[in-house]
């Protein structure tokens, strides 16, 4: 499942990202994941999601994330949610190759739940990822 946060630049999508880890790590059966580049949320969430800083394994382009998101999920099969905080960062602001994406993701790991923050406005947004908007 894809849930998408959506937002300009300020409008509280990494908030709500981190409250939802948060919570999520408190009723989920397995282990919940955040991935973001950089380290700026290590004091925000629970010590027990696991963060991951994609800075600190070169990530950078989408083909290069899910390859990444691919290698986590088959070294960890009990990880039941993944928080991406700001894609567009990790993977660039081509919304086309995003949408590709999220949709390989989908279809690639139905049994995981995803939550991407992405800084764009609705309008922006390509017409097929606006059901997966929260």
């Amino acid at each position: 499942m894809i849930k998408l946060i959506i937002g300009n630049k300020g409008s509280g999508k990494t908030k709500t990202m981190i409250r939802m880890a948060n919570e999520a790590v408190e009723t989920s059966k397995g282990y919940v994941v955040c991935v973001e580049k950089g380290l700026k949320l290590t004091y925000d969430l629970k010590n027990t999601v696991r963060l991951i800083d994609t800075d600190e394994y070169g990530i950078s382009g989408y083909d290069c994330f899910l390859a990444f998101i691919s290698g986590i999920l088959a070294g960890n099969y009990d990880i039941t949610e993944v928080f991406v905080d700001s894609i567009l960062k990790i993977g660039g602001r081509d919304l086309t190759a995003l949408e590709k994406l999220l949709l390989q993701i989908e279809h690639t790991f139905p049994d995981t739940e995803f939550v991407f923050t992405v800084s764009a406005d609705y309008s922006e947004i390509p017409e097929n990822l606006r059901p997966y908007i929260i």
